[in-house]
């Protein structure tokens, strides 16, 4: 998968507030509170073995999670329209391109790690961690994808549009995907975004990782994504993938979801 570093110059902060005032009264109108997925505690199977996997993906191996709730959707760009009008966060990358009122219902892109931190605390949660990301997108019975074992297809995620970005053309409501729901109803964990979670990233975390709660290193150079993107194929979309980046990084492939303890 090509992934873009954000070289462009921001915009200065009144083109960004300007931008976000002509579409304010759209967005706060549409603006509701992501309803949230209740992930039960219990063990899982976290990762993979076997030739498929890759050596960060490796070892398979049993996680125990205590309950939370992750959000059911990834945050959108009205969501995060009227995160910046109430704190005057200078806005993501290529966020001159929003048209609040037609993107209202797309995941928001050209957050890093800390835009998308920053909004979780917001609304009084915070990125999930690693884990239960991973348990939210598979369950219990370890499925190659969030709807099972099937291969990937349009009718259950957003994927494989190759690298040319629009907001109208590559990006799908976050609603949508019915089919492509994981165990816990939770959609598009597969494709439309990759999601920044908590964790930093190590390669060979698994074969230390503690089998209650883990919360990652303690400290790294890149954070983890999950899930895959409008642009990637279907290899990019399995639920034990991982993925890696600098943390100040801003592409057109990222957003995020939020969860709860």
């Amino acid at each position: 998968m090509l992934v873009f570093l954000s070289v462009a110059v921001a915009s200065p902060l009144s083109a960004q507030l300007e931008s976000l005032r002509k579409g304010k009264s759209q967005a706060l109108a549409v603006v509701s509170e992501t309803p949230m997925a209740e992930i039960p505690d219990g063990l899982f199977a976290m990762g993979s073995d076997g030739t498929q996997a890759l050596e960060d993906e490796r070892p398979r191996h049993q996680v125990w999670l205590p309950v939370f709730f992750l959000d059911l959707h990834e945050v959108t760009t009205a969501q995060y329209a009227a995160f910046l009008d109430a704190t005057g966060r200078p806005a993501p990358w290529l966020w001159e391109t929003v048209n609040v009122s037609k993107h209202r219902d797309r995941p928001v892109i050209g957050v890093d790690w800390h835009d998308a931190d920053a909004y979780c605390r917001w609304k009084g949660k915070r990125l999930p961690t690693e884990a239960e990301w991973e348990k939210a997108a598979r369950g219990t019975d370890g499925r190659l994808y969030p709807w099972g074992n099937q291969l990937p297809n349009k009718e259950r995620a957003n994927f494989a549009l190759g690298a040319r970005f629009s907001y109208s053309q590559v990006l799908m409501p976050v609603q949508a995907y019915e089919a492509g729901r994981s165990p816990f109803g939770v959609y598009n964990m597969a494709g439309n975004v990759w999601e920044w979670v908590q964790d930093w990233y190590a390669t060979s975390y698994y074969e230390s990782a503690p089998e209650r709660s883990p919360q990652g290193p303690e400290l790294g150079q890149f954070k983890v994504l999950r899930g895959g993107s409008w642009s990637d194929l279907p290899k990019y979309l399995l639920t034990y993938g991982r993925f890696k980046l600098l943390p100040e990084t801003r592409n057109s492939y990222t957003g995020f979801r939020c969860a709860k303890s």
